[in-house]
């Protein structure tokens, strides 16, 4: 098994860029990984001392098989950092792990990446895996579902993984977007992740949200290709302490990572079960969603 370069985007966050870093040394295939760290620059001179903290950690950092820090110069954001980091890295080893910088990982997390990766490299209806899931209190597993994973149609950006393949299928200007907008039978369909699903697009394609999630998961609906959860995480997110870009306070999210499964059984058809998919369309409600985003946008005011 190649395993997969891991790319983590940071900015100005030094401690969650240490503890996102120390969990992935905590991986056994650490040490086998080549580890790639893209530093956005900053918005504004008040953020240059902690990116410079970040930057002078990201140095000393051992562990790994290889590590290259790109420090960017200018603010980027993140849905271009992603998508300029991500392109660069993928096309010279063919398959990526993408952290961001709140992210502790299980000590099983590379290991369930690489082997998922593996498993369903030549599967054209799998685009992603994801290492993340929400937490019990959240999606309701039904308990007589009788695997350790399932597939959805919503990627995960929050510790994941894919292939230059799928990723260079990816139409970020989304040049269709007039005709998506004018169809509500495929816009329908797209909601089948989640209520906000289209809404969001339209938010991004507008330039009122930096989001290059949406739509890497509109390439996901394009193409008909789902992407692999675990039932239990491997990824639990410290960022929702007030001090992240584009998240709140709260403890909602949060995961045990004592449940993740150290010996993942995959499913071999990619199919949706109808059950679990409901489950976590009703995780992103349309009235929970724009409750969230009046929070975000009171933390930036």
């Amino acid at each position: 098994m190649q395993l997969a370069p891991i790319i983590l985007f940071t900015y100005n966050r030094p401690f969650h860029t240490r503890k996102t870093i120390e969990s992935l040394l905590e991986n056994e295939l650490a040490e086998q990984s080549d580890f790639y760290v893209y530093s956005d620059g900053p918005k504004s001179t008040k953020d240059e001392t902690p990116i410079q903290e970040v930057r002078n950690f990201v140095k000393s950092v051992k562990g790994f098989k290889s590590v290259t820090l790109f420090d960017q110069p200018e603010n980027l954001g993140i849905a271009r950092s992603v998508i300029k980091g991500v392109s660069e890295i993928i096309n010279q080893h063919g398959s990526v792990i993408v952290m961001e910088d709140d992210l502790i990982s299980s000590p099983y997390f590379l290991k369930f990446l690489n082997e998922a990766l593996d498993f369903y490299t030549n599967e054209p209806h799998v685009f992603s895996i994801s290492g993340y899931n929400h937490p019990p209190s959240l999606l309701k597993i039904p308990p007589d579902y009788p695997h350790d994973m399932f597939f959805s149609y919503r990627n995960a950006s929050c510790g994941w993984g894919t292939w230059a393949d799928c990723w260079n299928k990816a139409d970020w200007e989304v040049t269709d977007f007039a005709a998506f907008k004018a169809d509500s039978e495929r816009q329908q369909a797209f909601n089948r992740g989640g209520e906000d699903m289209s809404e969001m697009l339209t938010e991004a394609v507008e330039g009122k949200i930096d989001s290059w999630a949406i739509r890497w998961s509109y390439t996901h609906f394009l193409y008909d290709a789902l992407s692999v959860y675990p039932v239990y995480s491997y990824i639990d997110n410290i960022g929702h302490d007030g001090t992240g870009i584009n998240s709140y306070r709260t403890n909602k999210y949060d995961n045990d990572l004592s449940k993740a499964v150290l010996n993942m059984n995959f499913l071999k058809e990619p199919r949706v079960d109808a059950q679990v998919a409901e489950n976590f369309r009703q995780v992103y409600k349309r009235s929970l969603f724009k409750k969230i985003k009046r929070k975000i946008r009171k933390t930036l005011l």
